[in-house]
């Protein structure tokens, strides 16, 4: 019988590719945050505005870039394309696209945009409320199903995931999301609130002054039998005095009657120290130099030089995770043109003066000039009379006492 034959050939299985340290399953992640943490962050960025500038200075500070694909033809069409297409039904653009995409990224520590296709290629480019998706692990913990939510609270994997651009920030290991650069400022943010509250309560009781006005009577009769009508007096005569008519009014009274502003002796304490320490944590955190915040902490130009140097790679961080990005919305719009690939240039960030710039564009030139003036004099075996009556037996330029011999 056929089946009973020990030579017969078994079924070839082609070997499985799989995580040996990860689960085999997990539970699903919102693209959110916790919703605590998302009102907080929210919140945050209304109370300190500190934090929603430096979010927006790093969103432009980011820089501008172009897309090639090595056709001038196909480059033009592309620069158009990505110029005047829509954005969210309200804008035209990608930088609308990639503003809001890199913000929600800082804030919520995830960002996940659609690209829109129709009428035979790409039609525009979506911004996802976060609220609306749902990130669940596949068959295998390196992949990632992207879900849409329903109305009935249930949730199902779209039906084009290429069409689905996801990036995270700073994802812990095991995570599908990523994690805001708010995250750990709002214990600081909350001191530095409460500081601000307390400053607020103190120059509400102080700066608007209150006045405690004592009458003593005197030690005869009469006084002491009319105290109580001289004082109500005195408390109606004050209080008209006081009032804002728009004129000046004087108080006049006859007797012992003092006048002090209550809280006078008292002294508001000093807040500058403990709310520097607040903010120099929150600068920390979010990676801006403090002089682009208004605040003159460093007195030093090597400092800011400095300050400026860092914010520079964390901004070249940033521009790495966008690069994926805006090359797959670039693919996507080729695709009309004929297909490829394209890449991204982008521009260079200038934080420093453009004075130091100039000055390295002329030391640069300097260097090149003498590098070909020595490879002359190297490769020539000597100079001929015209080079000797240019540079002299001293091998220097007549004229430039900066340029260096041979």
């Amino acid at each position: 019988m056929a089946f009973g034959k020990k030579n017969r050939k078994k079924d070839v299985k082609s070997p499985a590719v799989c995580v040996q340290t990860g689960r085999q399953a997990s539970l699903p992640e919102t693209a959110l945050p916790d919703g605590m943490c998302g009102r907080m962050y929210e919140a945050l960025r209304e109370a300190v505005p500190l934090i929603d500038a430096a979010i927006f200075k790093i969103i432009r500070l980011v820089g501008g870039f172009r897309l090639t694909c090595g056709d001038a033809y196909r480059d033009r069409r592309l620069e158009e394309f990505l110029r005047a297409v829509p954005v969210n039904g309200t804008q035209c653009g990608i930088e609308a696209f990639l503003s809001a995409y890199l913000e929600q990224m800082l804030v919520y520590g995830t960002a996940v945009g659609e690209i829109v296709t129709g009428y035979g290629g790409v039609h525009a480019l979506y911004n996802v409320p976060l609220e609306n998706v749902e990130l669940r692990r596949g068959k295998s913990p390196v992949e990632v199903l992207i879900c849409r939510r329903e109305m009935d609270g249930g949730a199902s994997p779209v039906k084009y995931p290429e069409r689905i651009v996801l990036s995270v920030l700073n994802p812990t290991p095991g995570q599908m999301t990523g994690n805001s650069i708010l995250k750990g400022l709002p214990f600081v943010s909350g001191v530095l609130m409460k500081i601000y509250n307390t400053i607020g309560l103190n120059w509400e009781r102080v700066g608007n002054v209150r006045f405690a006005v004592t009458y003593k009577p005197q030690g005869d009769d009469v006084s002491q039998a009319y105290a109580r009508e001289r004082a109500e007096q005195i408390a109606r005569e004050w209080s008209s005095a006081m009032k804002d008519t728009g004129v000046v009014r004087d108080f006049v009274s006859v007797g012992d009657v003092s006048v002090r502003v209550i809280g006078a002796e008292g002294q508001i304490p000093d807040s500058e120290i403990p709310v520097r320490q607040m903010l120099e944590q929150i600068v920390a955190k979010l990676g801006i130099p403090p002089f682009m915040l208004g605040l003159t902490w460093s007195t030093t130009e090597r400092m800011s030089a400095q300050q400026a140097d860092v914010l520079t790679s964390e901004l070249e961080a940033y521009r790495r995770i966008l690069t994926p990005v805006i090359e797959r919305i670039g693919d996507a719009a080729l695709s009309l043109l004929g297909g490829g690939r394209c890449c991204v240039q982008w521009e260079e960030i200038t934080l420093q003066d453009e004075v130091e710039h100039a000055k390295a564009r002329l030391y640069h030139a300097q260097a090149q000039r003498m590098e070909r003036e020595n490879r002359t004099w190297t490769h020539g075996g000597g100079a001929d009379d015209s080079e000797i009556g240019k540079y002299g037996a001293g091998g220097d330029e007549a004229g430039d006492p900066d340029a260096g011999g041979a």
